[in-house]
């Protein structure tokens, strides 16, 4: 892997990839490897051990370090790894973070999240929520593309004025999910359920469990939309 130093201008567009605390799901490990440009892995905390053991090298290291193993230590330090190393006591999450140093590298045009959920220690439904929440932060707008695998469960996240052609088979469920505010302008096409220029809100499971017909693309006028595809 690169170092997080700037890459030269004739270099493939850049992905950066976040692995945050728990097992990396297979589903996961399938999104790192249909990733074709230059890779950066930036491990939040503990999912440095994680990163190890799916066989990833990061390329550093973000967090308060609480929760990282000492043999995690020990790698990062003799890997020389970039380590960023916050308080305790904070305001923003490990993974805030992580997205922060990620929105930093300026060729970065992709990101994708990986982890941030341990189903046997970690089953805290606002660690949860906080992860997908902070995916829609105004600062990733920056990136050509946004999603993750929390768990077993693949997510994009479609910021204002954008569309999405959803990576979907015939019969496949996803969710449209108004986690940041009202979304206006939502069109929905191939689809069981399509939309026109409709308004999803927060307080409303609208766009829960539609059916895609194989060929899905999602737009937004306005706001800030979630997709989940279990």
């Amino acid at each position: 892997m690169n170092s997080m130093a700037e890459t030269p201008r004739d270099a493939p567009l850049t992905a950066v990839v976040i692995i945050g605390g728990g097992p990396l799901h297979a589903r996961a490990l399938a999104a790192l490897e249909a990733v074709n440009t230059d890779v950066r892995i930036i491990a939040a905390d503990s999912g440095l051990d994680h990163a190890v053991s799916a066989g990833l090298r990061p390329d550093a290291l973000v967090g308060d370090l609480d929760s990282i193993s000492a043999s995690g230590r020990m790698w990062a330090y003799a890997h020389e790894l970039l380590i960023d190393t916050h308080p305790e006591a904070k305001d923003e999450t490990d993974t805030e973070l992580a997205l922060a140093a990620a929105v930093a590298l300026t060729d970065a045009q992709y990101l994708l999240l990986l982890g941030g959920l341990d189903p046997l220690s970690d089953d805290r439904l606002d660690h949860l929520l906080g992860t997908l929440l902070s995916l829609g932060h105004p600062s990733l707008a920056r990136f050509s593309s946004v999603s993750a695998v929390v768990g077993s469960s693949e997510v994009r996240v479609v910021h204002s004025g954008r569309s999405l052609a959803l990576p979907l088979d015939g019969g496949q469920t996803f969710s449209l999910l108004a986690l940041h505010g009202v979304c206006t302008g939502v069109t929905l096409t191939g689809a069981t359920w399509p939309l026109a220029d409709a308004t999803l809100t927060g307080t409303e499971a609208r766009g829960l469990s539609n059916v895609s017909d194989g060929d899905t693309v999602v737009r937004v006028a306005d706001g800030v939309l979630t997709v989940v595809i279990p």
